[in-house]
């Protein structure tokens, strides 16, 4: 009997009602919102504000920066799966590594700041995998390797 007092005085304490409330959103004087995204080596700051849905890289529009669809598609993601395509203006610098690492990046960046800007959007983008920095760098050349792992080539004679 006991146990069950117990368990009833721990989920009082689980619905903590400051747990709960809703976070506020984090918009600049110029009513944009900014995160930081990374994926490999590259880093990209990214800006949103409320506007026509025009993407900018690094000065360039994200057709000239990104010539290969995939890429593009990646980056839009967050804005499709939260169906705010064409809402956002996205301005973002980006640098380091290729344009795969660097469509990432944007798109990690572009999740964080859309909840940021739009907190109640998190519960949609978790579960696609958004906010999470994917930790994958390059292994480092060990010495005696042709590359990380590779051997070099092995002769008998």
């Amino acid at each position: 009997m006991s146990e069950a007092q117990g368990f009833d005085a721990l989920a009082s304490l689980s619905s903590n009602p400051e747990a709960a409330a809703p976070a506020e959103p984090k918009i600049d004087a110029q009513g944009r919102s900014y995160a930081t995204g990374k994926r490999k080596n590259a880093i990209a700051r990214v800006w949103i504000k409320p506007g026509t849905g025009k993407i900018t890289v690094n000065g360039r529009d994200q057709e000239v920066y990104f010539a290969r669809p995939v890429l593009r598609m990646m980056i839009a993601q967050p804005l499709q799966v939260t169906e705010r395509l064409g809402q956002f203006d996205v301005d973002v610098t980006v640098q380091g590594s290729g344009l795969s690492g660097q469509a990432g990046a944007i798109r990690h960046g572009l999740s964080k700041a859309l909840t940021y800007y739009e907190p109640a959007l998190r519960p949609v983008l978790k579960p696609h995998g958004f906010l999470t920095r994917d930790s994958r760098v390059v292994e480092r050349k060990k010495y005696g390797k042709a590359k990380a792992r590779r051997s070099f080539q092995f002769s008998k004679r």
